[in-house]
């Protein structure tokens, strides 16, 4: 199965699995991921989500021979997985492993504990493929670590190296790359030992201020990438991509 769910210590474990394509997503796989996502959500018995991959990778991003052959429209399975996220009342945990690649670095901006493996890299290649970002990642990753650097990060594609991503608060913590995946589910733990109304109500004020304008960027954003898809520039940078000696 490329998407696994583990119920374990009122956490659920929702895991990317699919290793021979580091763990890269599908349209069929963003189906269940907000399937998985509401599924917890509405199970009391559940206390916190637990986003991971495996030991070499967190996800490469989007499958792009799926979603060239599936181009998202308005009804897209990865809307709904950002709906899914982005307005989760419960707390949201991400363990990384490896690379991060592209809604695999957005998801992380929707989570609220992030801990990274010391080697892993965060990417966002939008710009690259002739798209622009995804999942409000274009207001918060400039409201998280200002302009300039934001500016790197996603008009030039810099990768971002796990210190450089803790330094710029878009990580928790590190960890050596052993470690990461047991010390988040032990953290994710935790909240199934605390009050759940306090915890959720908490996170709500904590991010209702900018909650309408996370919104309305998600909207923005899709239609500008649904142009923006079909354009000259990204079908010649998704050719290249794609037709790229192998380990280019």
């Amino acid at each position: 199965m490329d998407v696994t769910v583990d119920k374990v210590d009122g956490v659920a474990r929702i895991g990317f699995a699919r290793p021979g394509k580091k763990n890269a997503l599908t349209g069929g796989m963003y189906a269940r991921l907000a399937q998985a996502v509401m599924d917890a959500e509405s199970d009391d018995t559940i206390a916190a989500l637990l986003l991971h991959g495996d030991r070499q990778a967190f996800t490469a991003g989007n499958d792009l021979e799926d979603f060239l052959a599936n181009p998202p429209g308005p009804d897209a399975p990865v809307f709904d997985f950002m709906q899914a996220l982005s307005t989760a009342r419960k707390p949201v945990v991400a363990s990384v492993n490896g690379m991060a690649v592209g809604i695999g670095t957005t998801m992380l901006l929707h989570c609220d504990l992030v801990y990274l493996a010391d080697d892993a890299m965060l990417v966002m290649p939008f710009v690259k493929l002739g798209l622009c970002p995804e999942f409000a990642a274009s207001r918060l990753v400039p409201a998280r670590i200002g302009h300039a650097r934001a500016a790197e990060a996603l008009l030039l594609s810099e990768p971002i190296r796990a210190a450089d991503a803790l330094a710029m608060g878009l990580a928790t913590r590190l960890l050596p790359p052993d470690d990461v995946f047991g010390f988040a589910c032990a953290q994710a733990a935790r909240f199934a030992l605390l009050p759940p109304t306090a915890v959720q109500e908490t996170k709500r004020l904590m991010k209702q201020g900018d909650a309408v304008g996370v919104a309305r960027q998600i909207q923005d954003e899709a239609t500008v990438f649904a142009d923006l898809l079909h354009s000259d520039e990204a079908r010649a940078a998704f050719k290249a991509f794609l037709t790229r000696p192998r380990g280019g």
